[in-house]
C-alpha cells in the first residue's frame, strides 16, 4: 500500500502541471522477479486506474520499459563511465574492509574504505588471476552533496559521509543503483517522487547523474521528492507482508480503488481542511507538492473503510450493481440489480455487500448460532406460529402487503414492538441479525422459498 501511494503521488503530481507520468518496471532481480509477478504489476496498476503516458503496453519514446530488455544499453554506459574515469574495478570483499576498519581503530560497519580506488594495472591483473572478479564502484566526491527537495526543502549529505557505491556485480550483473539512474538520464525523466527510505541513495544517484552528464548521456539532474513513511502496526513501517500493508487483501475484501487512492491520499496531503471524500480528477486538478506533509503518517484501517463507504455511496446505482456482480457470481443480473439498492447505503465493502444478499442465491442459509438462540427461541416461535399463517393467506407477494400483514398480526395484534416482532423473521429468512430491510428481501425472496423458510425455523 505504500508502494502504492508512492505511485499515485507520482501520477497526481504528472496530472496537476500537465506532464507525463511514466511507468518503468526495474525487473532485473531474476531470482525475484518473474513473468507473473510483471502480469499482476500491471494488473494492479491498471484496476487502481493509474494509467500511464509511457510505459508497458502503452509504449512510448524511450522504450523499452522493462530494465530486463535494457541490458545492452547499461553495458554501454558502463562502458563509457569507466574510460572516463567515473567507475573503478573493486576486489575488496566485504571480511577485508571490516578487517581493515578494525586494524585502524575504526567502527567495523563503516562500509567501503576506497582501498582499491588506487591499485595498479598489476595489482588488479594478480586478483583477476587468483579468480577473483571485480564489482565496478562509482568515485565520490571529495566535497558535500546537495539538492533542494520538493518537500524537505534542502538537504545535504557532507563529504565522507557516502562510500563509493557498486553499480555492477562481480558478473557484470548491473545493480538498482546503475539502471535508475541511467534510464531517469535516457527517459529525460525531470521529478522524482519516492520514500523517504530511498533518501541515503539520491547522493550515490545525483554524482551518477552528474558523471552521465559528463559522458553525454543527459545534460541535467532530475527534482526529487521524498514522500513520508506510512507506519502500520506497532509504529512500524507498513509491510506488504501484513495483512493491512498488501494491496490484494483490499482488492479482495471489496474495496473500490476509487476508495483505496482517496485514504492513500490523506496519508501526508488534504485537498482542504474539512474534507476527506474526493475523486481522482479533483486531486489531480488540486495537488500541489509543496503541500505534501514531511511526517510520517499512520495507516489506519477503520478510516480506509469509512472512506471506503463513502465511495461506495458516491456510485450511481447500476454501477453499484456491477460491481457488486463480481463478488456474488452465483446470482443473476435481475437479482443483483434488484438487490443492490437494498444495501449500498448500509454496507462499506462489496464483499460486505455480497455476504448480505447471499441469502438469496443460498438453496439452504447457513445460520449464525447466536442469532438462532437469540431470536427463535419461545419468544421467536411465536412469532413464526402468528406470521407463517398471515402470509400463506397473501394473495399478493410484495413489499407493500408483507408490510402490512406482518405489522398486523405481530405489532398491532400481538401487541410487539417492531424489533421483538421482526428479528426472528428476519432470522429465519436471512441467518442473520443485519440484513437488508426485512420486507424487499421477502418479496426478492419470493413465497415459495420464503415460506419454506419460515416453516424449517419452525422445525
Amino acid at each position: 500500500m505504500g508502494n502504492v501511494r508512492t505511485a499515485l503521488f507520482n501520477w497526481a503530481y504528472a496530472r496537476h502541471t500537465n506532464g507525463t507520468f511514466v511507468f518503468r518496471v526495474e525487473d532485473t532481480d531474476t531470482a525475484r522477479d518473474t513473468e507473473a509477478s510483471y502480469l499482476k504489476l500491471l494488473d494492479d496498476l491498471r484496476w487502481l486506474g493509474l494509467d500511464w503516458d509511457e510505459g508497458p503496453e502503452t509504449g512510448g519514446p524511450y522504450g523499452p520499459y522493462r530494465q530486463s530488455e535494457r541490458r545492452a544499453i547499461y553495458a554501454d554506459v558502463v562502458e563509457k563511465l569507466v574510460k572516463a574515469g567515473h567507475v573503478y574495478e573493486s576486489y575488496s570483499t566485504p571480511e577485508e574492509t571490516e578487517a581493515r576498519h578494525r586494524a585502524a581503530g575504526r567502527d567495523p560497519k563503516l562500509g567501503y574504505d576506497g582501498f582499491d580506488r588506487e591499485l595498479t594495472e598489476e595489482q588488479r591483473a594478480a586478483y583477476r588471476a587468483g579468480g577473483r572478479l571485480p564489482v565496478l564502484r562509482v568515485r565520490m566526491p571529495d566535497d558535500d552533496v546537495t539538492w533542494t527537495d520538493l518537500i524537505r526543502d534542502e538537504i545535504t549529505f557532507a563529504a565522507g559521509s557516502v562510500p563509493d557505491f557498486v553499480i555492477t556485480r562481480g558478473n557484470g550483473d548491473p545493480l538498482y543503483t546503475l539502471t535508475n539512474p541511467v534510464d531517469d538520464a535516457l527517459m529525460r525523466i525531470t521529478d522524482v517522487l519516492r520514500g523517504e527510505d530511498l533518501m541515503p541513495s539520491t547522493p550515490r544517484q545525483i554524482v551518477l547523474y552528474r558523471a552521465l552528464m559528463d559522458i553525454g548521456v543527459t545534460d541535467f539532474v532530475p527534482r526529487f521528492g521524498h514522500l513520508p513513511f506510512v507506519m502500520g502496526e506497532g509504529n512500524r513501517k507498513l509491510s506488504k507482508r501484513a495483512p493491512e500493508g498488501s494491496l490484494d487483501t483490499y482488492r479482495r475484501g471489496g474495496y473500490l480503488p476509487e476508495g483505496l487512492l482517496n485514504y492513500l491520499a490523506l496519508l501526508g496531503w488534504s485537498i482542504a481542511a474539512d474534507r476527506d471524500v474526493f475523486t481522482m480528477d479533483e486531486m489531480a486538478a488540486a495537488f500541489d507538492i509543496a503541500d505534501v506533509n514531511a511526517n510520517s503518517a499512520r495507516f489506519d484501517p477503520k478510516k480506509c473503510e469509512v472512506i471506503n463507504a463513502a465511495h461506495i455511496r458516491l456510485l450511481p446505482a447500476k454501477e453499484f450493481a456491477q460491481r457488486l456482480a463480481a463478488y456474488l457470481p452465483e446470482a443473476s443480473p435481475d437479482v443483483v440489480t434488484a438487490a443492490a439498492p437494498l444495501v449500498q447505503e448500509r454496507v462499506q465493502t462489496l464483499v460486505e455487500a455480497a455476504d448480505m444478499l447471499r441469502f438469496l442465491v443460498e438453496d439452504e442459509i447457513e445460520m449464525d448460532d447466536d442469532a438462532r438462540a437469540k431470536q427463535l427461541g419461545e419468544a421467536g416461535q411465536a412469532v413464526l406460529a402468528a406470521a407463517v399463517p398471515a402470509l400463506e393467506a397473501l394473495p399478493n407477494w410484495d413489499t407493500a402487503s408483507l408490510e402490512t400483514a406482518l405489522r398486523q398480526v405481530l405489532v398491532e395484534d400481538l401487541g410487539l414492538k417492531p424489533r421483538n416482532a421482526f428479528g426472528p423473521i428476519r432470522v429465519a429468512i436471512t441467518g442473520r441479525t443485519v440484513s437488508p430491510p426485512l420486507f424487499e428481501s421477502l418479496e426478492l425472496l419470493g413465497r415459495d422459498r420464503s415460506l419454506a423458510r419460515l416453516q424449517a425455523a419452525q422445525a
